[in-house]
């Protein structure tokens, strides 16, 4: 029984397959819809709390400082009119205090007559950002910047960050609107704002670079170097423009930008903005931020801030609440006037110490000025006088020369003279000795012919022969020769003894 069921269900099967076969096949219609999504505009992230303050530049290059983390994008900031002639602007730019905060742009005079602006420095090294803030420095003054070598303690920001992004090397923040922690590479003394009209980057990729100038006869071509080593800074301050690339994958819009911009910080900033991105710059506000972790140490190696000196804002930009700045609402802008008037007389106080300070600088400086006149007149009063001690001595050396020449010739002619009479002496003698012979031989002969015996008388003993007489005589005129030598040799050494005494 179950046999013939299993065969029953095989049958009808087969029968199924066989009318399949003779039908028409049927055709399934699948219905698809092909859609291209365009790809979503980039929409910056929402700003985050700025701390906007006004600090005093210092008047000579600042300490630099590691931080850990990277500034933000720039923020515009539209400088107003220039109020006087010689007013300089000092551009915005983000400064270190604990945190990066905004140190707003003002139109300002220079301290001192030749001084020129400096602008901040900001630098890749080891994932961190080496920076100097921005300062007074006298004309002709080179900026110096940071050895690679240089040990520095990092900084580490309150509130966090994002680590830089981008090549080692020299950078400014990355324009408004852009993906926080990139940085874009640019030479030394590149100001800030000139990123300000470029298209906000998500990518790395944008770069800034100088135009070849033409300077004394000698073509510089200053192009990106992410290096530190810079041979001649000065030479960023006789670029009028410089050029931003960016190549279409590292801006927002997905495309390239090339565009020339002013060097010069207040016409950089003047720029209008790419877009609709607006970062404006919040007021400056003179409350003090949050504690520092680094508390104790200078403003310059991230210590406490310095006083914000609060300035009205150009046309246009609004002043935000408290709580947009990331202040509690005790720090923003109060109508108090003892308030007020509490915050004048700080700010007059803070001005008469600047100013008290920098007159003692001045003097300091004309004293220490003074001091090196002084010692270099004592060094001119000194080598006049060894000059002068020179001279006399070489005048006394002359003198004493002149004086032993003219012993020496003295000595010379009384030698001379001596010589003359000795030999003058010796020829009278020997004229004189045959005379004497003479006159012996005569007086003997007269003698003998007195005392001759007669003839009668036997003959006398013969006398002494004429040469045994001039033998003796020529001996004793030869003993007296030998008594004068004797006698000037001992003058001689008389004189000698005398010249050592002399010269002792």
């Amino acid at each position: 029984m179950r046999t013939s069921y299993r065969l029953t269900a095989l049958a009808t099967a087969a029968l199924a397959a066989l009318l399949a076969g003779c039908v028409a096949p049927s055709h399934t219609v699948v219905h698809a819809d092909a859609s291209y999504r365009v790809p979503p505009v980039w929409t910056p992230p929402p700003p985050e709390p700025v701390i906007s303050v006004q600090v005093e530049p210092p008047l000579v290059q600042p300490a630099p400082i590691l931080v850990d983390v990277a500034p933000p994008p720039m923020l515009v900031e539209v400088p107003p009119p220039q109020p006087y002639p010689g007013a300089v602007w000092t551009g915005g730019y983000w400064g270190w205090q604990g945190r990066w905060v905004w140190c707003a742009g003002r139109w300002a005079s220079p301290p001192r007559t030749d001084d020129v602006w400096v602008q901040p420095y900001y630098e890749h090294r080891d994932g961190a950002v080496v920076f100097v803030a921005g300062f007074w420095a006298a004309r002709g003054v080179a900026f110096v910047p940071p050895p690679p070598g240089l040990h520095l303690s990092i900084q580490v920001a309150i509130g966090g960050g994002t680590r830089p992004v981008g090549p080692m090397g020299v950078f400014v923040p990355p324009p408004p609107g852009s993906r926080p922690g990139l940085i874009v590479p640019a030479p030394i003394g590149t100001p800030p704002a000139v990123v300000v009209s470029a298209p906000p980057v998500t990518n790395i990729g944008m770069r800034i670079q100088n135009n070849t100038t033409q300077i004394n006869h000698t073509v510089i071509n200053n192009t990106v170097n992410n290096t530190t080593n810079v041979n001649n800074v000065r030479n960023v301050t006789n670029i009028t423009n410089v050029t931003i690339v960016a190549p279409p994958g590292s801006t927002a819009d997905g495309k390239a930008f090339h565009s020339d911009v002013p060097a010069a910080a207040h016409l950089a900033a003047a720029m209008p903005t790419f877009g609709h991105v607006r970062a404006a710059t919040p007021p400056p506000v003179s409350a003090p931020l949050p504690p520092n972790v680094n508390a104790g140490r200078p403003a310059a190696f991230g210590g406490a801030p310095q006083a914000a000196v609060p300035t009205s804002m150009p046309p246009g930009h609004a002043v935000p609440a408290p709580a947009a700045t990331g202040l509690p609402p005790s720090t923003g802008p109060t109508s108090d006037p003892a308030v007020l008037q509490h915050e004048r007389d700080l700010q007059q106080q803070e001005r008469q110490q600047q100013e008290h300070q920098q007159q003692e600088r001045l003097q300091q400086e004309r004293q220490l000025q003074e001091r090196q006149q002084q010692e270099r007149l004592q060094q001119e009063r000194h080598q006049q006088e060894r000059q002068q001690q020179w001279g006399q001595q070489q005048v006394h050396q002359q003198q004493e020369q002149q004086r032993e020449r003219q012993l020496q010739e003295q000595r010379q002619q009384q030698q001379q003279q001596q010589q003359q009479q000795q030999q003058q002496q010796q020829r009278q003698q020997w004229e004189r000795a045959p005379s004497r012979e003479q006159g012996r031989e005569d007086a003997r002969d007269g003698y003998a012919a007195a005392h001759r015996p007669p003839a009668s008388a036997p003959p006398a003993r013969e006398a002494g022969r004429p040469d045994d007489h001039r033998r003796d005589a020529r001996d004793a005129d030869r003993a007296h020769v030998r008594g004068q030598d004797r006698s000037r040799e001992q003058d001689r050494e008389k004189e000698k003894e005398k010249e050592k005494d002399r010269d002792r």
